[in-house]
């Protein structure tokens, strides 16, 4: 039991950690930094970069509140709960970009967070529902 609230502890605390990280890159001010390539495989390297920001979203968050799922439709709740949080926050930061003289709103950043984030909440729902099949069969 011990064990188990240090790991909950754990993931809570790197999920803070990764929503204050995510924050910075969303609202620091970069234009003083080398200009990179425009794109990679022909997709925007800034909606590659958005993906690759909100992509753990989902995980970190199930990890923190995995304790909570114990039957295929709470693993579907939580995953359904946490994408839309994911989703809202990604909103958030783009609103909030939209306010700040250096940073640009833009949809199609908000459109690469939330694939991410419906990604993401896909594997980590099979990967749950799965786990708990395994359990039964033990």
């Amino acid at each position: 039991m011990r064990q188990n609230r240090t790991r909950v502890i754990l993931f809570r605390l790197a999920m803070l950690l990764y929503i204050v990280a995510v924050a910075y890159l969303c609202f620091a001010n970069f234009n003083k930094l080398p200009d990179v390539p425009k794109q990679f495989l022909g997709i925007r390297m800034d909606k590659i970069v958005h993906f690759c920001m909100f992509f753990p979203f989902p995980v970190l968050a199930f990890l923190a509140y995995d304790d909570l799922t114990e039957k295929p439709w709470q693993a579907l709740a939580a995953l359904i709960s946490i994408c839309a949080v994911g989703c809202i926050f990604a909103g958030i930061t783009e609103i909030i970009q939209g306010s700040l003289p250096y940073r640009r709103q833009d949809i199609k950043d908000f459109g690469a967070d939330c694939l991410a984030i419906g990604i993401s909440s896909l594997m980590v729902f099979i990967i749950d529902v799965a786990q708990m099949k395994k359990k039964k069969t033990e």
